[in-house]
């Protein structure tokens, strides 16, 4: 059925038959994208065309306008309709009749109505008061009825704006930053509102009323095409899930992608990354150029009295061979030669973030377009340029997006296109792949003053994920991208090897500290010998912590950072030559000792709590200390069953557990019994600590089994309702054979949930292992959690036996 044959339909059977028509038009294979959203436009047009036609009889002085989205012709599957029936004035009885010839039959079809009923100068006045009124009538669009009167209308609030474009586009922008502000940038959040976070249609729409008003204009190149994706996505999003929603769900994605003919959810959201980019960086640039135009209209006039009448000039200020500052921006020099220059869109980069500028969107088009490529290796002079790019803070994310925006980066960094707009699907990280680099490097740059090589750093904080986007490990696949790249950008061989390993390891420090014991001497000698030198170590250091900083809040705190410390200070003892200690000739603190006694002659536990707010070694405490969390110490004669039952005492006081460390006492001569001493780190979920008295005695009761942790937990879990959401993955409990050899090392990765390590400690129970010490480690919603486990006779257990246990635990967890 081609175009004109629904339109026919529509038009023969009324509201039935446009209903039909509809269907018809938004199920057709062979139409999608903009010419199926003009063709649902017209398709309506010639509708509510004949509703008009058919209600107004011999009523004159009176037209329907389609405004805003159905003004624009940009009608989704779901999108309402945005109408003004329009009336000079006169009978007003036949216009509200009218009027309901008109609305009713929308209500009837289900579809949404955005209406009013006003003459042109209500419509006017309504406008200067709405600054949503004015811009939706900035799309007016004539339907049906006097043609002239729409004409009108269109003509005065478009000069009306214009007049008030000073006044309105501050109002504007303050709009579109509070809509920011409270929808995020939809070019990194993971389940986007299409229309209202930044980036977004509406962001679009105020671009084309910055236009309008003639006081400045939006960089094109590109933006229609960006504009067009978003509302392809968005049409896909209605069809998938039947309503009239703008939030791109983590569950519709695939579905959408499918729609689309795309090859999965990630390839969507990149393309929805891109564009809402581009529609950022056009904003960006746009606002920045109304601000100039507007503080060079009220500075004008004070300086026309005082020049007598002359055009002052703009005044241009140095900053670098070949970079001027201009009207608050960074411009190239008259005199500089691009095509000359290859190290220049490195200089002018440096030079304003070093200057806390943005670079001018013509400057950068210029260098995009002209430039030559740099030599292999790189100069000297580019390779410190990019260093002083990425050591400059904050300021470089504006100025690397303008060079990214007109492709700058992939030609100085052509691996940069695999990370570029990727996406990751983990609720620690904030940012995509490339941002979250770029994050990286700015957080590196507050650490420059504690390592002796800060250009290692920062190359390693801008590399250190370049191989996400290739198969298998990305620290692999990374390091191998990172030498190339190091060597190509020229540093010599001993900084490429440098940079390589930091990229290998950059997650070596915190998983090593928050996952393995500490105090077992193969864990720090396996450190070491991956780092090699206390130079390297160094790095290592400030590149895990700004690498978390860069994540996002849940990646980083005080108690990770007391771990991580705990681990370097350990590792440089190592790479200094000294030996590391053996846990069993650790002797006790005086407090484990009294405790130990005490358990010994009442023969039931005993524990102390003790909040720990130090700031880890080597760091100067600032502000009000950041608690580290709460040791419990806990004294209990020798018994089965006392790793779940204190973690089920915890978990019913809704503790989270942070470490845990379990190890037998030796008693003084004289003293019968054997007892256990755990110490872990525990915290509050919500609210504060319960009394140590209450867990002591709930400790008591689990141990003698007079508490039932387990239907204690259920009961919990019973009173709150599931709610949906993402199906997460199986648990997965995998043995490492080569991390201790004083234990064998079981590491869990599972779905945090509360009692998951009553449950761990349980299953391990049952199958007659003795845990030595647990590191428990959270990362969002994710657990991962390592064991130390030995058998009763406190020896590693054997391969098979080690397997068997893994095989039990992980099928427990997934019950």
């Amino acid at each position: 059925m081609t175009g004109t044959d629904v339109r026919n339909e529509a038009e023969d059977s009324g509201p039935g038959g446009y209903a039909a028509a509809r269907l018809r038009l938004l199920t057709e294979e062979t139409r999608s994208g903009p010419p199926r959203r003009a063709a649902l436009a017209e398709l309506t047009d010639d509708w509510l065309s004949g509703l008009f036609t058919a209600g107004a009889g011999d009523l004159r002085g009176a037209s329907l306008v389609a405004v805003g989205g159905y003004g624009r012709g940009e009608l989704s599957p779901r999108s309402d309709l945005d109408l003004l029936l329009l009336h000079d004035g006169g009978d007003t009885k036949a216009v509200a009749a009218l009027a309901d010839r008109l609305w009713y039959p929308v209500w009837d079809l289900g579809l949404d109505l955005d209406h009013s009923v006003r003459t042109p100068a209500e419509a006017r006045r309504t406008a200067g008061e709405d600054l949503k009124v004015q811009l939706g009538l900035l799309d007016a669009r004539h339907i049906a009825g006097d043609l002239g009167l729409t004409a009108s209308l269109r003509t005065a609030v478009l000069a009306d704006w214009r007049n008030q474009a000073p006044k309105r586009l501050p109002e504007l922008q303050e709009l579109c930053a509070e809509r920011a502000e409270r929808q995020g940038e939809l070019q990194y959040l993971l389940e986007p509102d299409l229309k209202e976070a930044r980036g977004g249609l509406r962001d679009a729409t105020a671009l084309r009323a910055v236009a309008a008003s003639w006081l400045a204009d939006a960089p094109r190149e590109g933006l229609a095409d960006a504009r067009r994706r978003l509302l392809d996505v968005r049409d896909a999003l209605h069809l998938a899930t039947g309503r009239a929603t703008d939030r791109l769900a983590l569950q519709e994605q695939d579905q959408v992608a499918a729609e689309l003919g795309l090859l999965d959810a990630d390839t969507l959201l990149r393309q929805v990354y891109e564009a809402a980019r581009l529609v950022s960086y056009a904003s960006d640039v746009t606002w920045r150029e109304v601000g100039r135009v507007l503080r060079s209209r009220a500075v004008r006039p004070r300086l026309r009295a005082m020049l007598g009448g002359g055009k002052p000039t703009a005044e241009r200020s140095p900053l670098a061979e070949g970079v001027v500052e201009q009207d608050g921006e960074v411009v190239l020099a008259r005199a500089a030669r691009p095509e000359r220059d290859p190290v220049l869109p490195l200089r002018a980069a440096a030079a304003a973030a070093q200057a806390g500028l943005p670079l001018s969107l013509h400057a950068v088009r210029r260098l995009a377009a002209t430039v030559r490529p740099l030599p292999t290796p790189w100069p000297a002079e580019a390779r410190e340029q990019l260093v002083t790019l990425l050591g400059s803070g904050r300021p470089t994310v504006e100025v690397w997006e303008a060079l990214e925006a007109e492709g700058l980066i992939t030609r100085l960094l052509p691996d940069w296109e695999r990370v570029r707009c990727r996406p990751q699907r983990n609720a620690v990280h904030l940012w995509t792949v490339d941002r979250h680099l770029i994050e990286t490097a700015v957080c590196a740059s507050a650490f420059t003053r504690r390592v002796s090589r800060p250009d290692l750093l920062l190359v390693a904080a801008l590399l250190h994920d370049i191989g996400k986007g290739w198969p298998g490990d990305h620290s692999v696949a990374g390091e191998i991208i990172a030498k190339d790249v190091a060597a190509r950008i020229g540093f010599d061989r001993d900084d490429v090897s440098v940079v390589a390993t930091l990229v290998r390891h950059h997650l070596l420090l915190v998983e090593t500290a928050t996952r393995r014991d500490l105090d077992d001497p193969a864990t720090v000698r396996a450190v070491a010998a991956a780092v090699g030198s206390p130079g390297t170590l160094e790095l290592l250091h400030a590149l895990t912590e700004a690498d978390a900083l860069a994540t996002g809040p849940a990646a980083w705190s005080s108690w990770r950072a007391a771990l991580v410390t705990d681990l370097v200070d350990r590792v440089s003892a190592v790479l200094a030559g000294d030996a590391p200690a053996d846990p069993e000739d650790a002797a006790p603190t005086a407090e484990q000792e009294r405790l130990a006694l005490e358990a010994a002659a009442t023969g039931s536990p005993v524990l102390a709590l003790r909040a720990q707010t130090e700031p880890p070694a080597g760091q100067e405490p600032s502000g009000d200390p950041e608690p580290l969390g709460v040791e419990l110490l806990i004294a209990v004669p020798d018994q089965p069953g006392v790793l779940p039952a204190v973690a089920g005492v915890l978990a019913v006081h809704r503790l989270t557990v942070r470490t845990a460390e379990l190890r037998s006492l030796d008693l003084p001569d004289g003293v019968d019994g054997s007892v256990l001493l755990l110490a872990w780190r525990v915290a509050a979920e919500y609210g504060s600590l319960p009394q140590a008295a209450r867990l002591r005695a709930d400790l008591v009761r689990a141990l003698d089994g007079s508490l039932d942790i387990a239907a204690r937990l259920a009961e919990r879990d019973a009173a709150y309702p599931r709610r949906r959401g993402v199906v997460a993955p199986p648990p997965r409990v995998s043995v490492h054979p080569a991390a201790s050899r004083l234990a064998t090392v079981i590491e869990v990765r599972s779905q945090d949930a509360p009692g998951l390590l009553f449950r761990i400690g349980r299953a391990l129970e049952d199958a007659s292992v003795r845990v030595r010490s647990a590191h428990v480690s959270t990362l969002g919603a994710n657990a991962v959690d390592a064991f130390y486990v030995t058998g009763p006779e406190g020896a590693p257990l054997p391969g098979d036996e080690a397997e068997s246990v893994a095989r039990k635990l992980e099928e427990t967890l997934r019950g």
